[in-house]
């Protein structure tokens, strides 16, 4: 019990830290999105299934896990918030000379890795989604089944 509180906990940090990636982007995102994930699959079903269900967050989680993929769209906004947010920090915020190269080493380097996945081009995207409502409804029919085999063991055990 304490070990599933203390994950739901590292799940919310987790999911917290994402959120603070997708604002300041030399934090990853993903890597905190699939950490966030796994830590509510251990500790809580309702969580887990809100993350990757999520309108936004859920299509990332599972592309990934599927298919070791990032969405072009994702790519390009990715890299174009980094060296927008870096190219601001070294022209405006930074005056070390030191820090500036670092930062642009940082901003070239998290581009390579996300280059370094493959893309998802769009009909795979089809695929996915099409997988992914067909995956939906299982997981509802499933539901209102155990539902209605709980009321039947309940109504059995009363008898």
């Amino acid at each position: 019990m304490i070990i599933k509180r203390l994950l739901l906990i590292g799940g919310f940090i987790s999911f917290a830290l994402a959120i603070i990636g997708i604002i300041f982007p030399i934090m990853p995102t993903t890597p905190f999105l699939l950490l966030a994930a796994a830590m509510f699959f251990k500790s809580s079903n309702r969580w887990y299934n809100w993350i990757i269900n999520h309108k936004l967050f859920g299509v990332y989680i599972i592309n990934y896990r599927e298919n070791r993929a990032i969405p072009l769209h994702a790519k390009i906004i990715a890299i174009s918030m980094i060296f927008i947010s870096i190219a601001y920090a070294v022209i405006f915020v930074v005056d070390n000379i030191y820090f500036r190269i670092l930062l642009i080493i940082i901003a070239i380097s998290v581009s390579f890795y996300l280059i370094r996945f493959k893309t998802l081009t769009k009909q795979e995207m089809k695929k996915f989604n099409s997988e992914k409502e067909t995956l939906l409804r299982n997981m509802q029919n499933t539901k209102t089944l155990e539902k209605a085999s709980g009321k039947l063991n309940c109504s059995e055990n009363s008898i």
